[in-house]
């Protein structure tokens, strides 16, 4: 992980406002979010895993998933997931016979979880985060 130095940091939006300025130029709400926090991530590389950078926020008033919820964007930084090639090795069925299990649980674990982030990628960030800058503030 690479953290990242924005005038983005600790500004305060609305987040239906982030989302019609942000998805039209690649960024979703990334699947990790929770009531009273989430993450903007827009994919800079799908190589072996993915290389993502993400902007995290939190709320200030709402909940995620509520209309007119504001948030605060906290220090963007890029991301690096890294996958395995052959067959997830730490599986576990529980009670369920292990055919449904391979079904249900059809996603790998990362070799790396938080790999290590290529610097090629720290210029295209910083690229992406001024062209974030640029639409957010005035």
């Amino acid at each position: 992980m690479i953290p990242l130095q924005s005038s983005i940091i600790g500004e305060t939006f609305k987040l239906a406002l982030l989302e019609d300025q942000l998805k039209p130029i690649g960024y979703t709400i990334g699947s990790n979010w929770e009531y009273d926090h989430g993450y903007l991530d827009y994919t800079i590389d799908q190589e072996n895993g993915y290389t993502v950078l993400r902007i995290p926020f939190h709320t200030k008033y709402g909940e995620l998933g509520q209309k007119g919820t504001t948030v605060t964007l906290d220090t963007p930084f890029i991301l690096a997931h890294q996958y395995q090639d052959d067959l997830d090795d730490y599986t576990s069925s529980g009670s369920v016979p292990l055919q449904v299990s391979s079904i249900v649980n059809q996603f790998s674990e990362p070799v790396k979880k938080d790999g290590e982030v290529d610097e090629k990628y720290v210029p295209v960030a910083q690229n992406l985060i001024k062209e974030v800058e640029s639409l957010l503030l005035p």
